[in-house]
């Protein structure tokens, strides 16, 4: 009985803690707003148990908060039910109704999505904002995309390149896609999915006007299918006007976006460079004493390592042409401008960033020198 003091503490302890689990996490992804626009960090193909996933719905609210994303979806097949005799749920809305209870006391968004499962062409397909999944669930996948639009859905062609359902590992963009494109019931297509960035489905992001996603689909955990391997998940960033559900989709319709795996960054050029304009400060600029050898050192304030190749008519003292810029850390260059120079154009090229097949953009940051 003398111990009774000390269980019942440790019980209140034990309780204190089951209800106020911590979201902390030393992974956190963050990425800069651009002028006119907040970077929001999104992942908006999700699974759970409600389809062929691992986890309850609201473990992917906790591990978003972990990794400090703005917007999730859970977008469970409404056609593929694996558990279904052991979780039985006629109601193909009952995971996102189960994950908005865990979300409503943070600032996370939580888009409302399913996903249309069918055989190739069709392929697999995530429609987000919709209003009921239910609806979803019809025999003739036209039918489904029909609702999915009347329900105001945006709706991306989920990993086109997957060989499962293309064996030559490239898209196909069949009859089936060009009717719903032009039909306005296909607005976005998945350049990156998991580890596979496709450049052929970026080729068709820019030849059909679609907006470029990339997603973890996530079915297991996120700390074993990406962070024990020193990766952090795949996500789509969001450039809206504010963190909001009408600016999220606003900003998808309009293509805003820039897909994100580790070091790789994808987006078309007009979203891209200003991103990667955002992505570097310049914490010292002065020149070596009685040289004219410029030392420059770059702060990344993104999650990504950035690389770059330098384009300047100005070579690097004691550094190669070739440089990574570490996530979070800095990068001290020194420049032999050969003068001494009032401003320079600090010009490079992102290797790890394509706006284009096998293309990177130029970014160049305009600096002005003390005297």
């Amino acid at each position: 009985m003398k111990f009774q003091p000390f269980f019942i503490a440790l019980l209140a302890t034990s309780f204190l803690f089951a209800q106020e689990h911590s979201h902390q996490s030393s992974r956190a992804l963050d990425f800069p707003d651009i002028p006119g626009y907040k970077t929001l960090k999104t992942d908006l193909h999700q699974h759970t148990v409600f389809s062929d996933g691992n986890v309850w719905p609201n473990i992917r609210v906790m591990e978003a908060l972990r990794d400090n994303l703005d917007v999730i979806s859970l977008t469970e097949h409404i056609e593929y039910q694996p558990h279904k005799e052991d979780i039985p749920h006629p109601d193909r809305n009952r995971s996102y109704e189960i994950a908005l209870k865990e979300a409503k006391d943070h600032d996370l968004l939580l888009v409302h999505g399913s996903e249309i499962t069918r055989q190739k062409p069709i392929g697999h397909n995530n429609a987000i904002f919709i209003k009921d999944a239910n609806k979803l669930l019809v025999n003739d996948a036209e039918d489904s995309f029909a609702e999915a639009k009347r329900q105001g859905a945006f709706v991306f062609w989920n990993h086109p390149a997957w060989y499962a359902q293309s064996p030559k590992g490239n898209p196909i963009l069949s009859d089936f896609q060009k009717e719903r494109i032009q039909k306005g019931e296909l607005h976005g297509i998945e350049v990156i999915n998991t580890g596979d960035y496709s450049e052929e489905s970026l080729a068709l992001a820019l030849e059909n006007n679609l907006t470029i996603m990339g997603t973890s689909d996530i079915h297991g955990l996120i700390d074993w299918d990406y962070v024990e391997k020193g990766l952090t998940r795949p996500i789509t960033l969001v450039l809206a006007k504010e963190k909001t559900m009408e600016s999220v989709k606003e900003a998808l319709f309009a293509g805003r976006t820039v897909a994100v795996f580790n070091s790789l960054l994808v987006g078309k050029k007009e979203n891209l460079v200003p991103l990667l304009n955002a992505s570097l400060k310049f914490e010292k600029v002065k020149y070596i004493d009685n040289t004219s050898i410029l030392e420059i050192t770059l702060k990344n304030v993104t999650s990504s390592d950035l690389i770059f190749e330098n384009q300047m008519p100005y070579t690097f003292y004691s550094s190669s042409p070739v440089f990574t810029v570490p996530a979070g850390s800095t990068k001290t260059l020194k420049i032999k401008t050969l003068e001494k120079k009032a401003d320079l154009q600090i010009k490079l090229k992102a290797l790890g960033a394509y706006i284009a097949p096998k293309e990177h953009p130029i970014v160049s940051w305009n600096i002005r020198l003390k005297e």
